[in-house]
Formats: C-alpha cells, sequence, structure tokens
C-alpha cells in the first residue's frame, strides 16, 4: 500500500510540474467554426497596411501581400472568414474586378504551433476558403491559386499571442 502511495504522489508531482510550462500550445483540432476577434485597422486581425510592428518578435522584411492587395488574418485553429476578412476580401475582389486579366496566389500561413503537417493543412484550409469567397463574389477561379506554408514564412519572430495572431494569415500574390 506504501509503494502505491509513493507511485502515485511521484505521478501527481510529475504531472503538476507540467501544468506551469511557458511552452508554446500546439494548433491542432478540428478548425472551421466560430471565432470572430475584434481586429482594427492598426492591430492584427484588421488589415494590414504594413505599419504595424508584428508583435515584440522580430518582423521578417519581404512578406505581405502585394499589388495592393490586403492580407487577412485568422483565428486560432480556424480557417472560417472573420467578418474584417470578409471586408478585405471585399476589396480584394475590387481589385481584380479592375484588372480581368490579372491572375493571383493565395498564400495560407499558420503560427510556430502544432506540427507541420497539421499547419500546411490548416494554411491550405485558409487559403481555399478565401479562394471560395471571391468565388462568390464573381471572380473566375481559374484566375486563383491557392497555396500553404503553413509555419514555414513566419512574419513576425516572436513566441508570444501578438505575434501568433500576425502569422496566422491568407496573403495575395499576383502572378
Amino acid at each position: 500500500m506504501k509503494r502505491f502511495s509513493l507511485v502515485a504522489i511521484l505521478a501527481l508531482g510529475v504531472a503538476m510540474a507540467g501544468c506551469g510550462s511557458n511552452a508554446p500550445r500546439k494548433e491542432t483540432g478540428q478548425g472551421g467554426a466560430g471565432g470572430h476577434g475584434p481586429g482594427t485597422a492598426d492591430q492584427p486581425g484588421g488589415v494590414d497596411d504594413g505599419s504595424h510592428p508584428g508583435g515584440r518578435g522580430e518582423v521578417t522584411e519581404g512578406t505581405g501581400s502585394k499589388g495592393g492587395f490586403k492580407t487577412i488574418y485568422f483565428d486560432f485553429d480556424k480557417y472560417n472568414l472573420r467578418e474584417d476578412a470578409r471586408t478585405t476580401l471585399n476589396a480584394n475582389a475590387d481589385l481584380m474586378r479592375k484588372s480581368p486579366d490579372m491572375h493571383i496566389v493565395i498564400e495560407g500561413h499558420c503560427d510556430e504551433r502544432g506540427t507541420d503537417e497539421y499547419n500546411l493543412a490548416l494554411g491550405e484550409k485558409r487559403a481555399r476558403s478565401a479562394k471560395e469567397y471571391l468565388e462568390k463574389l464573381g471572380i473566375d477561379s481559374s484566375r486563383i491559386d491557392v497555396i500553404s506554408y503553413g509555419e514555414e514564412r513566419p512574419i513576425a519572430t516572436g513566441h508570444d499571442e501578438e505575434s501568433w495572431q500576425r502569422n496566422r494569415r491568407g496573403e495575395f500574390m499576383p502572378k
């Protein structure tokens, strides 16, 4: 009986030691439901005008949507479009209507949490949800390609929620 109690106490101690970890959480789960964040034009979740610093981490140069297109952002472990993303996609669709020969690539990105495989799949779902919305707005699907970079191309290199929010994005690149 004493041996059982000692084993139980040791197991409890090991389990409790892991609870206070500051390690990043994994971005896992089903995704796709709920989650509308507030977001404004000058904070993550809003329209990316390139002026906000991207969290406490370093901002990677050379990333971001091009050609007047704006970046959209996603909630943790989600690929559904938030209201601010729909507003941005409406503006991006207007740009495409003004240039009927333009083709784009929508890049899906994730934060660093989660496995490489999971984040590649989630990034693709994010890019595809943006493509489907543009198609509903009348943009021909043949003008839009999608690619997922998962967590491989972060725009903010910090390991905090603000940086992670900046990295959960969809970028639009003219081709």
